[in-house]
């Protein structure tokens, strides 16, 4: 499984993202986690792959969205209202493994393929 994401720029607070993950090759799930400088990878944001399961970590939920699109065979996040403290690198990441299917993963331990990220940076 290959993925490719982007997307990531440089917004002023307040404003809005949409980061795009290309992926090829099978999956059961897809993650979104972002990695700040200094900081631990923590958990974005992670959709069932039929699209009718997604969970949020509390820190963006309500601001966030991620979505499957199909016809460019992605998975989305829509970021809205940045706070400076969205100011990361965003990882995609797909699970690969069927016994996985149709889960939803906050934990990156069941990711085993993982794109090569895209800064996101909030100025306040």
């Amino acid at each position: 499984v290959q993925l490719q994401a982007s997307g990531g720029g440089l917004v002023q607070a307040e404003g809005s993202l949409r980061l795009s993950c290309v992926v090829s090759g099978r999956r059961y799930g897809m993650g979104w986690f972002r990695q700040a400088p200094g900081k631990d990878r923590e958990f974005v944001a992670a959709i069932s792959w039929d699209g009718g399961r997604t969970i949020y970590a509390d820190s963006v939920k309500g601001r966030f969205t991620i979505s499957r699109d199909d016809a460019k065979n992605a998975v989305s996040l829509q970021m809205n209202s940045l706070k400076p403290e969205d100011t990361a690198v965003y990882y995609c990441a797909a699970v690969t493994r069927p016994a996985y299917s149709g889960g939803v993963f906050s934990t990156s331990r069941f990711y085993e393929s993982w794109g090569q990220g895209t800064l996101v940076t909030v100025s306040s």
